[in-house]
């Protein structure tokens, strides 16, 4: 199938979606090296700034997730996704354990590192086995599986994105989460690849900066994102989470700022609101 033919195929998954409202997240990514000092100081302080959710990562080796659990639910903060390993083999049972303590049935496949698999058509097929086989088991544990992107789905191999191969060949419940900074650095719109994607995407990735490799992150607002023009484009529902890989300034004070600028955004989104408290 050729681009132009997957393009369109694409638009049937802009069906009517359920509108619901759903809480603007923090990828715990960002805190990484804080939280591996000082785990609930870390999250008392996302919880202070005004964050009601989180999506997790691997937690530090001396957090399990049931003390993870604790902590957030005694500060009130939301898992709304986990980002984690391929559910298969001997890594099904700890996620299945993971999810079950943190009360979170959505469980996201970070994408990383990238493999020789991405550099050719063949070897994009062979990842969309892979995913299905992992959709497949996680729901038999009744876990939702998604992908999260980096820049390489959207270079393309042979005049064709990888991304449409994978839209037309996962299992139709396999969502997505795109991470929209990721897809400006490869050269594309976010806007325009979420609405091609339609439905299947319901969470976003929102970072800022000057999309270039190598380049730190900045709070949303300042760098080359149009985020007005990615709001407008998504079928709600959808969950937006903020997400700063490596910071320039105070990573504090920049995922401080994202939320205060998404939220400030909020009105003029014509999908579900997001909702801070």
């Amino acid at each position: 199938m050729n681009e132009e033919a997957l393009a369109r195929e694409g638009q049937t998954h802009l069906t009517a979606c359920p509108a619901a409202k759903m809480p603007v997240g923090l990828q715990l990514y960002t805190l990484r090296q804080q939280l591996a000092e000082d785990f609930f100081g870390t999250l008392r302080r996302v919880r202070d700034i005004g964050y009601r959710a989180v999506e997790t990562y691997p937690f530090p080796s001396h957090i399990s997730p049931t003390d993870a659990a604790e902590v957030l639910k005694s500060l009130n903060l939301e898992v709304i996704a986990i980002h984690c390993d391929l559910p298969l083999g001997p890594a099904l049972p700890r996620i299945r354990d993971e999810a079950r303590a943190l009360s979170c049935s959505k469980i996201i496949w970070h994408g990383w590192p990238r493999s020789s698999e991405h550099d050719s058509i063949e070897g994009v097929r062979r990842l969309v086995a892979c995913y299905n086989a992992a959709h497949a088991a996680a729901r038999d544990h009744g876990l939702e599986f998604g992908l999260h992107n980096h820049w390489w789905e959207f270079e393309t191999i042979n005049g064709v994105h990888p991304y449409r191969i994978l839209h037309e060949l996962l299992h139709p419940d396999i969502f997505l989460e795109i991470d929209t900074y990721w897809v400006r650095t490869a050269g594309l719109d976010p806007a325009s690849v979420i609405k091609e994607l339609g439905c299947r995407v319901r969470f976003l990735h929102l970072k800022d900066g000057p999309a270039i490799h190598g380049h730190p992150m900045k709070a949303l607002g300042q760098g080359v994102l149009n985020f007005p023009g990615i709001l407008e484009s998504v079928a709600p529902p959808v969950g937006l989470v903020i997400e700063l890989d490596e910071c320039e300034g105070d990573v504090f004070q920049a995922v401080e700022r994202s939320l205060i600028y998404l939220t400030a955004r909020q009105e003029g989104w014509s999908g579900a609101k997001p909702t801070v408290s």
